[in-house]
């Protein structure tokens, strides 16, 4: 069975609901589904403290924007499964996950949508920090090859003491270890143009049940696997 795990923060429950509900209603064999996050991590150590409502690494002394910003790297250390996904709790999957996992190539350590994104936006969501790095998103969707040879290079040691944007920049990886994911599988809302033939949406930016993001693009869609009716 496949694995997929999603970006969980409790603050946002209802947006990795609609990424869950939309994955096993477009499914013809539902995959395994797991949340990811600091509170279903007991491996997770890295220091982490709030300040005026932000969460902050304090490795790092960086913001996350999420709890799963860097908990998403432990997906190696809990997989079941020889390829597991991982996403972002923000996505909203048209196709069947099955065709994603179709695209698992053995050469590859990992496979991304690899973006040129260079956001010039300071906050995202509910006022959490925007920030620009090297190979930004290319971690909010990743198909993780647990028997590639380069599998086992990332330690917990690593995901527990190495700064963020290391980790976001897959530096444990070389070039060739990293393969291309086609860019349906991961349309950035509001900065991909087009998304009609998009298999998969992501709501980078904020969902619609957060101010400002009501009337978004595609909005009307992510409410049709929203069944949280506050």
């Amino acid at each position: 069975m496949n694995e997929v795990m999603i970006g969980f923060d409790p603050n946002f429950r209802r947006a990795w609901n609609v990424t869950a509900n939309s994955i096993i209603q477009n499914a013809k064999i539902p995959p395994s589904i797991r949340p990811i996050g600091m509170s279903t991590l007991p491996l997770y150590r890295r220091e982490t403290r709030r300040e005026g409502g932000k969460l902050w690494d304090g490795l790092s002394d960086a913001p996350m924007s999420t709890e799963f910003s860097l908990a998403r790297f432990f997906v190696p250390f809990v997989a079941d499964a020889h390829w597991v996904l991982f996403c972002d709790g923000d996505f909203l999957f048209r196709a069947d996950i099955a065709e994603l996992f179709d695209l698992a190539d053995m050469r590859y350590a990992v496979q991304v949508v690899k973006h040129e994104h260079h956001p010039i936006e300071t906050t995202k969501m509910d006022g959490r920090i925007q920030t620009d790095y090297r190979r930004k998103n290319w971690s909010s969707l990743i198909l993780w090859n647990m028997r590639h040879a380069a599998a086992n290079r990332l330690k917990i040691l690593d995901a527990n003491t190495k700064s963020g944007l290391w980790l976001h920049q897959l530096s444990w990886l070389h070039d060739d270890e990293i393969g291309e994911l086609p860019p349906e599988w991961n349309h950035l809302v509001g900065f991909d143009k087009g998304g009609e033939d998009a298999k998969a949406l992501h709501f980078s930016e904020g969902t619609p049940d957060l101010p400002w993001y009501e009337n978004c693009y595609f909005s009307d869609e992510w409410r049709r696997y929203d069944y949280d009716t506050r």
